[in-house]
């Protein structure tokens, strides 16, 4: 049986060490396809409102978002203190739980680069300061980073562990304007490459079931994306939550999710194709709430991965 590289792998050969990733919710940041830069609405498989820090954070800052052109930030020590108070509880019970030695801070929720440069050094600098924080991994879009903004991680990941991860979701045009994606493939490849160049690490995001897609275009959108030269990868099955454009469209008959089984299919498949050296961040994804409409088999985490590895150990594969 053959074990297939993790992050979790590569994490502990680098740093000899428990690393864990910190998620970090910062009020304020939002999308250019949210805010009606690019388009309006957010992709449809978004629930927009599901990107939120706590209540109190948001209403405290309601009403305020951040975007490339904003020329101030009149609440940046409010995202400091965010920061700082989310990283203190979590990598806390990181530790107390799992015996976490060394962390990632991870700013996961919206687009975490889609803001003026000022405040986004500030963020990264005041992550890096934390003890025992060896690096970032910052979530964004392709449409959403600087020259400016590159250089500085660039001039970063010479002493620290840099990670910036992309949704590539789909590799096929007609896919991403069917979701609302609000940019096209070529971007997302000019970034990957761009951002290898400049030193980063590349973790690029793909779903599997988007509409119309057949396996063929799943599995053409893997490939391509290795070769733009990744690192690490996450898989997630498209499902259905309520709020959504991808809702009515369901509701409508228009949408079909995909099968459990295709996914298995398209997720060893997918797997079997990686190059050994990209790494797996994840194997799937889901909801286990009220929000989920569709397909049922995405709400039991732990069921998905007792099935994802008997498909695995089908073909000789540990996960």
């Amino acid at each position: 049986m053959k074990q297939i590289y993790t992050y979790g792998s590569y994490l502990r050969e680098k740093f000899d060490a428990k690393v864990y990733k910190v998620g970090i919710n910062i009020s304020g940041f939002t999308c250019p396809n949210i805010d009606g830069t690019v388009a309006k609405g957010g992709c449809t498989f978004c629930e927009n409102d599901s990107f939120s820090a706590s209540r109190d954070e948001v209403v405290a800052l309601k009403g305020f978002h951040l975007n490339l052109q904003s020329r101030e930030n009149p609440f940046l020590e409010k995202q400091l203190q965010q920061l700082q108070s989310q990283f203190e509880a979590i990598s806390a019970r990181q530790k107390r739980e799992y015996g976490a030695q060394k962390f990632l801070v991870y700013f996961q929720s919206f687009t975490n680069t889609y803001a003026p440069f000022s405040t986004l050094k500030a963020l990264y600098d005041k992550a890096l300061s934390f003890e025992n924080v060896v690096g970032l991994s910052i979530g964004t879009r392709s449409d959403s980073i600087t020259e400016e903004t590159l250089e500085y991680l660039s001039e970063l990941a010479k002493t620290k562990e840099i990670w910036i991860e992309f949704g590539i979701q789909s590799v096929y045009d007609k896919t991403l304007d069917k979701i609302n994606r609000g940019h096209d493939s070529q971007n997302v490849k000019e970034w990957i490459l761009k951002s290898k160049d400049a030193g980063l690490n590349v973790c690029g995001h793909l779903i599997f079931g988007l509409p119309d897609e057949t396996q063929e275009m799943m599995l053409e959108t893997s490939k391509q994306a290795y070769e733009w030269g990744i690192d690490s990868v996450k898989y997630h099955p498209l499902y259905v939550v309520k709020r959504t454009a991808l809702a009515n469209e369901y509701m409508r008959g228009e949408f079909e999710p995909i099968s459990e089984e295709l996914y298995l299919d398209t997720l060893v498949k997918s797997i079997q194709m990686k190059p050994e050296n990209i790494s797996v961040q994840r194997v799937t994804a889901g909801i286990n709430d009220d929000s989920l409409l569709a397909p049922q088999w995405c709400r039991d985490k732990n069921e998905q991965i007792r099935h994802i590895n008997k498909a695995l150990k089908a073909v000789g594969l540990k996960y």
